[in-house]
């Protein structure tokens, strides 16, 4: 039986990451062992668990029907240690946490280390990637995103609200042709997200304000938070990324302004853990004063 639980993580790594030398490093073995032990487990059961093409290993039907009850028993062995484990205690263990590029930069650090300065056993990773996070492939314990998903056995709590306004460097505007309305705009650069890498239509930010030429574009908003500090033209910053640089000014904010709406995306059975609802809360807490702390000195 111990063996079977063990082949079963080894199952479970594998479809996560979907190689074995990935899957060898989360569980610190090489990939020859994990391979033998993803070969004991298929001979056992008699089906082709994953298909192997250049791009990785993929789940086979049958694998996928076994992850459903892997990732199950993964969740009631959680539950049982809890249960079985001192309540109240500091959160322990390791939980990774997906994130857009920009609250991963400007609101998860800080609320991150807040949360692991009272909890010294906890280890907190954080994924920044600029797509929306796999929780299905358990790529990630949970996730912040911009817009609600609707699909998939999800919870789903909206955090907070958020501001952007264009800015631009005060170096910029200085060299630049003054701007007193929209139509000003026309005859400045524009920083934004690649159009057709743009993952989540909360994310389109130029279109709703009715601009549709962009100068200077990156998939990350880290670099175009660069390019509008670096005074290579104006785009959208989140009110809360504008303290992290001097010399930032916003452009006609009282006539362009958004608002988005941060929310914080769970496995459904993950509700049933309290480590898990514990440190969900105690981000939720965390990132809605940090928003509302970095806006107010803007």
């Amino acid at each position: 039986m111990d063996a079977q639980w063990d082949d079963l993580k080894v199952f479970l790594a594998v479809a996560r990451n979907e190689s074995l030398s990935a899957a060898g490093r989360v569980l610190k073995v090489d990939p020859a062992t994990v391979g033998r032990r993803i070969a004991r487990l298929e001979e056992t059961l008699k089906v082709a668990l994953f298909a192997k093409s250049p791009q990785g290993y993929a789940l086979t039907n049958g694998g996928q029907r076994l992850m459903s009850h892997a990732v199950r028993a993964e969740q009631e062995m959680l539950m049982a240690f809890e249960d079985v484990g001192e309540r109240g205690r500091q959160l322990s263990g390791q939980i990774r946490l997906g994130a857009p590029d920009g609250s991963a930069n400007f609101l998860l650090p800080q609320v991150c280390s807040g949360i692991v300065e009272q909890n010294p056993d906890l280890e907190v990773q954080i994924v920044a990637l600029p797509r929306v996070i796999n929780l299905s492939k358990r790529e990630a314990d949970m996730a912040i995103t911009v817009s609600a998903p609707t699909a998939g056995r999800l919870s789903v709590q909206k955090i907070s609200d958020y501001k952007l306004h264009l800015v631009a460097s005060r170096k910029y505007l200085r060299n630049a042709a003054p701007i007193h309305s929209r139509d000003d705009l026309r005859h400045h650069r524009f920083i934004g997200y690649i159009q057709d890498m743009i993952f989540d239509k909360e994310l389109d930010y130029l279109s709703e304000a009715g601009l549709d030429k962009v100068h200077l574009a990156s998939n990350s908003f880290s670099v175009q938070f660069n390019w509008i500090r670096q005074a290579a033209g104006i785009g959208f910053m989140h009110d809360f990324a504008i303290p992290f640089s001097r010399g930032l000014e916003k452009v006609l904010k009282d006539e362009i302004s958004l608002t988005r709406s941060f929310y914080l995306v769970r496995h459904a059975d993950d509700r049933r853990l309290e480590r898990m609802n514990r440190f969900a809360e105690a981000l939720a807490v965390g990132i809605k004063k940090e928003v509302a702390r970095l806006e107010g000195q803007t």
